[in-house]
């Protein structure tokens, strides 16, 4: 062994720069920074969106419109999608029915609506109906149950 073979344990180097050792390093002074400024002082942070006093997107941007935060949204199903079922064997159809057939999912409220036709007898319990859905429903001789 001599003192030309010596090299450092693997992993002990690491291939980084070093900021603010000393001008020989070539990042001393400064480390970096520039000069002058808020960026370039000890314990800056910008605002989130700040955009160097330009006027931020999100003051440039118009608004407009009203988001109601107690809106009800249903996943929709029409009675065509029902007669499909029904054609299937299926003549009860209740909130569980529909999440095992992949027509909602677990917090979902359902509405019946009514396009298509319904020929067969069905009790549907949903969480509203649409008038025609009800009309037709009970045409055909089946049951409307609202949860």
């Amino acid at each position: 062994m001599n003192l030309s073979s010596l090299k450092p344990a693997e992993g002990s180097v690491k291939n980084r720069k070093r900021i603010g050792r000393g001008t020989g390093s070539g990042r001393g002074g400064t480390s970096t920074r520039g000069h002058k400024g808020a960026k370039s002082r000890s314990g800056y942070s910008s605002k989130a969106g700040f955009e160097g006093g330009q006027m931020p997107l999100q003051r440039r941007v118009p608004k407009f419109g009203f988001k109601n935060i107690n809106r009800v949204e249903y996943s929709s199903i029409n009675l065509d999608v029902l007669q499909n079922l029904a054609a299937k064997g299926t003549t009860t159809f209740t909130f569980e029915t529909f999440r095992t057939n992949g027509l909602a999912s677990k917090n979902d409220q359902i509405k019946v609506l009514g396009r298509g036709e319904l020929t067969t007898a069905v009790e549907v319990q949903a969480h509203a109906f649409s008038k025609s859905a009800i009309e037709a429903i009970e045409k055909a001789g089946g049951k409307v149950i609202t949860l």
